[in-house]
């Protein structure tokens, strides 16, 4: 429920406190590619790729094609690791493309998808912040408390 902006949204309007982010940070964020527009909006360095989401399997093979392979086609709704197909060349494009397309379908009931440059061994790092309503901030590392703000 922490990612379903619907129930989110019903809990505001019937006056029940929902535990995480406002209905409208849920929809912002919810789809990965307009997420990513808002992250280059505010000035935070982006993985080169489509400008939203792909508009078509020849808009693709542009994007592709400019970035340079290896890229990625992924689910703009997606999660869990499901509807990302890494694509190495050209001529494995139009395949993975159609797959992703179809599996983000399936499983997020959304076939958009958008591209980005694969990169090989990154570093994932991740910081959790929690906030409250009164603006008071925390944040997690590994579920441990390092700091209040």
């Amino acid at each position: 429920m922490s990612e379903n902006s619907q129930f989110a949204k019903i809990c505001e309007e019937s006056n029940i406190k929902f535990i995480g982010p406002s209905s409208k940070v849920i929809e912002m964020l919810g789809n990965k590619s307009n997420a990513k527009d808002l992250m280059k909006e505010a000035g935070v360095p982006v993985i080169p790729g489509s400008n939203g989401s792909v508009k078509g399997l020849k808009d693709a093979l542009k994007i592709a094609n400019k970035i340079g392979y290896p890229v990625m086609l992924k689910a703009a709704a997606g999660g869990g690791g499901k509807g990302i197909r890494i694509v190495n060349k050209e001529e494995e494009l139009e395949a993975n493309y159609n797959l992703v397309k179809q599996e983000a379908k399936i499983s997020f009931n959304d076939d958009e998808i958008y591209l980005e440059k694969f990169i090989k061994n990154p570093r994932h790092v991740e910081i959790q912040i929690l906030a409250d309503e009164h603006r008071k901030r925390y944040s997690f590392r590994r579920k441990r408390l390092l700091y209040p703000t």
